[in-house]
């Protein structure tokens, strides 16, 4: 498995398992258990979970099929925006940890920009990470100008930027992915195959030998990690 550098220099898989739509249907759980156990076994080591999916059954789940084989595992956690706050981070972070069945994140996430402001939500993660609750802390769909405010702020231990890019949604390619590269930022992307809809298609192939061209180009490529 390819690796990705992080910023204080972890290296993590190029590709993680996400777990969006996991735990919402009892039914399937045996088998989403059995998916994830199967995916660390070939490599896939990152796995991103959130207090959001399915309420936070996502991390019970994503905690069963762990168990007994944390130590290896590179476990990414995401935080509400309302949740970023000074006097509410550490109890959603601990809450979410509970239901991990694990005493600490390898790398926690703003999941979106809410109303908390921006230099609260990093004073808040700068103090989870000196508890030793979490190893590192970066953001999720950020844009560049959020970004610029997030360093701004005193966010330059921002370890990553999860964002929505694939073949059919290339835009942060224009701005954004420069602008982390620049500054050291991994870059994460999530629903690299927009959810298996278009793969296989015209449109695809066609998508996919331009991005390759581009990427064998770009200065950006070694600090970039896909989540399927």
């Amino acid at each position: 498995m390819k690796t990705v550098a992080l910023p204080d220099g972890t290296r993590v898989p190029a590709l993680g398992q996400g777990t969006w739509m996991m735990a919402e249907d009892a039914r399937r759980r045996p088998q989403e258990i059995a998916a994830l156990r199967a995916g660390i076994d070939c490599g896939l080591t990152l796995i991103d979970t959130a207090e959001m999916y399915a309420d936070g059954a996502s991390e019970t789940l994503v905690g069963e099929a762990i168990a007994g084989m944390r130590e290896g595992l590179f476990v990414v956690g995401k935080a509400y925006p309302q949740n970023a706050s000074r006097g509410r981070l550490r109890a959603a972070c601990e809450a979410s940890l509970k239901r991990l069945g694990t005493d600490r994140f390898d790398l926690y996430l703003l999941h979106w920009r809410g109303s908390v402001p921006l230099a609260e939500t990093v004073e808040a993660m700068e103090r989870l990470r000196e508890t030793g609750l979490i190893a590192r802390w970066g953001v999720s769909n950020l844009d560049t100008d959020d970004m610029v405010e997030l360093v701004e702020a005193g966010g330059e231990g921002c370890a990553t930027d999860q964002i929505l890019y694939n073949l059919t949604r290339r835009g942060p390619e224009h701005d954004l992915l420069p602008w982390l590269a620049a500054r050291g930022m991994a870059t994460m992307a999530y629903s690299r195959s927009s959810r298996g809809g278009w793969r296989g298609t015209r449109r695809w192939a066609r998508s996919r030998a331009i991005w390759m061209r581009r990427r064998r180009r770009s200065r950006w490529r070694r600090r970039y990690c896909a989540m399927t």
